[in-house]
C-alpha cells in the first residue's frame, strides 16, 4: 500500500516502482495493472520500506529540489537517506563542533537531554496511572517516584558517562511502568521488556517501528536547520552515527512514540492479525498494521502541542524543527543554553 501523509509519500509495498514523468512521481507494481501519478508540487518527503525501487531521474530531482528520501528497512529501520546539497551555515556547524570540543558545554547540553527525557518519561507514566486499576496504578506511581529522583541528580553529573547512567536507568523504568499501562487486545503477549534487535512481540515490533519515524522526522528537523546532524552531545561522535537526531530523540520517545503506541494497543486499533511471527522468534507488522501505524503517526503529526518558549500551540511534527532551532541558537550564542521541549 502506499499512503500519502502530510506531504511525505510513505510506500510499503514490495516490488514497488517509483520513476520520475515531468513533474510527477508514476507509481507502478510490476505485477499489477495500472499506475498511479502523483504531483512532485505535493510531495516534501519520501519514506521507503523494504524492496521499493526509485529510478535515478528521481532521484536526482528529489536531490536538486532539497526532497529528501529516506531508506527504512520493512521493520522500520533506519538505513539511509538523500538530502542534495548540504544546507545551513558553516559558521553554525563549526559553532557545533567547538561545543562538542569543550566539555563544560556538552556536559551541560547533555544534561538538559536527559533531564527533558526523565521529565517527559514521568510525564506519560503519571497519565497512564490516572486510568489504571489499583495494583498497576501502585507500581507506575513507585516508577514515577524513582524517576523524580533520578531528576535531583542529573544537574551534579560531573561526565558524559555519569548521564548516560541516568538515562539508561531512566529508560528501564520507563518499560517498567510502561508494561503495567498496557492493556492490549487478546492474542497480544504481555510486554515484559524492551528487546529491539529484533524485536520478538508485537508492542516491541511497535516501538521500533515507531522510534524510525521519530527518527526519520528529528534527523531531517537538524539538517533542515542547518545542523549536522552526526555531532551531538549525549551520544557523542561515531562513525555513521547521527548523535544530534539521537539527543533530540530522547525528549521526544515517550510523549510521541511511546504514548502513540500504548494508545493504539489500548484502543484495540493494533490487535494480533497486524502482526507477523517470523522465524526465529522475530516479530513485524504486517502491511495493514503498519497503514495503521502511519495513519496514527499522520493524526499525531497534525495534532496541537503546547511549546512554552514560543508560547503558543504547535502542530507536533514541528516540534522537532522548533527544537532544532533552539540548539542552533544555543551555539550562536542567542540563548545561554539549550532549552528542552517537556509535555504538558
Amino acid at each position: 500500500m502506499t499512503t500519502e501523509l502530510l506531504n511525505t509519500l510513505y510506500v510499503q509495498t514490495q516490488g514497488i516502482e517509483l520513476r520520475l514523468e515531468e513533474d510527477s512521481v508514476r507509481i507502478r507494481h510490476p505485477d499489477q495493472p495500472g499506475r498511479r501519478i502523483l504531483p512532485l508540487r505535493r510531495v516534501n518527503a519520501i519514506v521507503v520500506y523494504g524492496h521499493v525501487t526509485l529510478s535515478t531521474e528521481l532521484l536526482t530531482r528529489c536531490a536538486q529540489d532539497g526532497r529528501t528520501v529516506t531508506w527504512m528497512s520493512r521493520t522500520g529501520r533506519y538505513l539511509g537517506r538523500l538530502d542534495g546539497a548540504v544546507r545551513g551555515n558553516v559558521l553554525l556547524r563549526h559553532a557545533q563542533h567547538q561545543a562538542h570540543d569543550d566539555t563544560e558545554t556538552r556536559v551541560a547540553i547533555a544534561r538538559q537531554v536527559v533531564a527533558a527525557k526523565v521529565r517527559n518519561s514521568r510525564w506519560i507514566i503519571l497519565r497512564a496511572a490516572r486510568d489504571a486499576t489499583p495494583t498497576p496504578q501502585t507500581a507506575m506511581r513507585a516508577r514515577a517516584n524513582e524517576l523524580a529522583q533520578a531528576l535531583t541528580k542529573i544537574p551534579d553529573a560531573a561526565d558524559i558517562d555519569a548521564l548516560m547512567g541516568y538515562e539508561g536507568n531512566a529508560a528501564r523504568l520507563h518499560f517498567e511502568a510502561l508494561r503495567h499501562a498496557l492493556r492490549p487486545d487478546d492474542g497480544i503477549p504481555p510486554f515484559e521488556r524492551r528487546e529491539r534487535r529484533p524485536p520478538t512481540d508485537p508492542v516491541n515490533a511497535a516501538l521500533s517501528f515507531t522510534y524510525g519515524l521519530l527518527r526519520s522526522l528529528v534527523h531531517g528537523a537538524t539538517e533542515q536547520v542547518g545542523l549536522d546532524p552526526y555531532v551531538g552531545y549525549l551520544h557523542g561522535i561515531r562513525p555513521g552515527k547521527p548523535s544530534l537526531a539521537l539527543d533530540l530523540m530522547e525528549e521526544f520517545r515517550a510523549p510521541l512514540a511511546d504514548r502513540l503506541v500504548l494508545s493504539l494497543f489500548n484502543r484495540r486499533q493494533l490487535r494480533a492479525e497486524h502482526f507477523d511471527a517470523l522465524p526465529g522468534g522475530a516479530v513485524n507488522l504486517t502491511d495493514d498494521g503498519r497503514t495503521v501505524l502511519f495513519q496514527a503517526w499522520q493524526e499525531l503529526r497534525d495534532k496541537p502541542a503546547t511549546h512554552t518558549l514560543a508560547g503558543r500551540d504547535v502542530p507536533t511534527g514541528l516540534l522537532p524543527t522548533m527544537q532544532a532551532r533552539l540548539v542552533a541558537r544555543h551555539l550562536r550564542g542567542d540563548l545561554p543554553a539549550y532549552l528542552p521541549w517537556t509535555a504538558t
